[in-house]
């Protein structure tokens, strides 16, 4: 193949759809920006989407941030330090919706949607499980470019924002489990770890993956006993090598499981499935038979839950009890931790941002970064995502080809 057969090749190792020659004009081309901070309407959202560090450094490059007022104070970011980065403090949401990007963490309410204009890009989560049809026939119709969080890609194929959210999980899973268990009434007053002498404490921890393996680690630094189950043999060899331990691994085998669960002082559920909701893992007879006061924290909730007796609970009302065994089914963890999490969000998002004005908008960057282009479900009004096309038999067209085309 000749060497500017490849430099236009739809498919290239950078991820481009564009020639070269093109990309070097796109780079010359920057555009300032306006980028949208609303407050989070969500009640129990407390993280914002870009602290005020990420602000400072958008607006040294140009580009102007309107923050809608007491956006950041969940988060324990104050209007002034906004505003001592650079950022304009606006009154309402609707003011910050004439922004040209619009970067929230919660999915947008039916008020926030009629303040959507067309030609605007929105970064936002999507949470698929909670949407209904009309909300994207509505985005459609304001003829916005959309990109979730949870579809973005990195070079590696990776989910950038879902394991910095998922690290955080794993970590806070552990302090939270400790708070309950040494709780008098709900954990029977016990230490979470081990000291010379005493037995340690044990922790089942269902899966593998990032979660997993950060609470895991967390857990092991306190001196717990920790087994982890998975269906996956390679996600268990992969523990073990990026824990440096020979840590009990376990295909999730019920006899194995029970057995473990019955002397378990925590059991942590971080099984994600990929294909929608997380099976049932542990049945209400496996929890009916765990210790008195132990602790079950089901990460996995947010597609389900992988205990039978699990029910959402909320950062308000966090736990119940049920065979004397606590449960914490609290979607969306990171938010517990909203001043941490929203760091970072900023350290992912304030480079895009960035970026976009150099490319000369979100078109050219689109085109030229594929991991981006993964996070985008609407182009200017058109449904780019299979999967949402096909669940909610919405039209939709290959992002690829309609970039292609521009």
């Amino acid at each position: 193949m000749e060497s500017s057969e490849k430099d236009y090749m739809f498919f290239s190792a950078s991820g481009s759809v564009l020639p070269k020659e093109e990309m070097l004009e796109i780079k010359k081309r920057k555009k300032n920006q306006v980028i949208g901070i609303p407050k989070e309407s969500e009640p129990l959202e407390s993280r914002i989407a870009l602290a005020p560090e990420a602000v400072a450094l958008i607006t040294q490059n140009g580009h102007r941030v309107l923050v809608q007022e007491n956006a950041g104070e969940n988060a324990y970011f104050s209007d002034k330090e906004y505003a001592d980065a650079g950022a304009e403090i606006v009154r309402t949401a609707e003011e910050v919706f004439k922004a040209d990007i619009i970067i929230k963490i919660a999915p947008l309410n039916d008020k926030e949607l009629n303040y959507l204009n067309a030609g605007q890009t929105l970064i936002s989560t999507l949470t698929m499980t909670i949407q209904k049809e009309e909300y994207f026939k509505t985005l459609m119709k304001k003829k916005v470019t959309a990109l979730a969080f949870e579809m973005i890609k990195d070079k590696t194929d990776s989910f950038p924002l879902i394991r910095c959210m998922s690290e955080i999980a794993g970590n806070t899973v552990i302090l939270v489990a400790g708070n309950y268990l040494s709780d008098k009434k709900l954990g029977k007053g016990r230490m979470l770890g081990g000291f010379s002498g005493i037995t340690p404490t044990e922790i089942v921890i269902l899966g593998a993956g990032t979660v997993g393996e950060f609470a895991a680690r967390a857990a092991m630094g306190l001196g717990a006993i920790v087994k982890v189950f998975d269906n996956s043999i390679y996600r268990l060899r992969r523990i073990q090598d990026n824990l440096n331990s020979r840590v009990f691994t376990s295909i999730i085998q019920p006899k194995v499981l029970l057995k473990s669960l019955k002397t378990a002082d925590v059991a942590i559920g971080a099984i994600h499935s990929r294909l929608g909701r997380t099976p049932v893992f542990v049945t209400e007879e496996m929890v009916s038979q765990m210790k008195n006061g132990a602790i079950i924290i089901d990460v996995s909730i947010d597609q389900g839950g992988c205990f039978e007796t699990s029910e959402i609970t909320n950062h308000a009302n966090p736990v119940f009890q049920k065979y004397n065994v606590t449960h914490y089914c609290v979607p969306n963890i990171a938010s517990r931790v909203p001043h941490t999490a929203t760091y970072a969000f900023s350290n992912f998002f304030a480079p895009v941002i960035i970026n976009v004005g150099e490319f000369g908008g979100i078109l050219n960057l689109l085109k030229q970064d594929q991991g981006l282009r993964s996070g985008a479900y609407l182009f200017n009004g058109t449904l780019t995502n299979q999967y949402i096309g096909e669940y909610y038999n919405l039209p939709y067209q290959n992002i690829e080809l309609l970039l292609a085309a521009l």
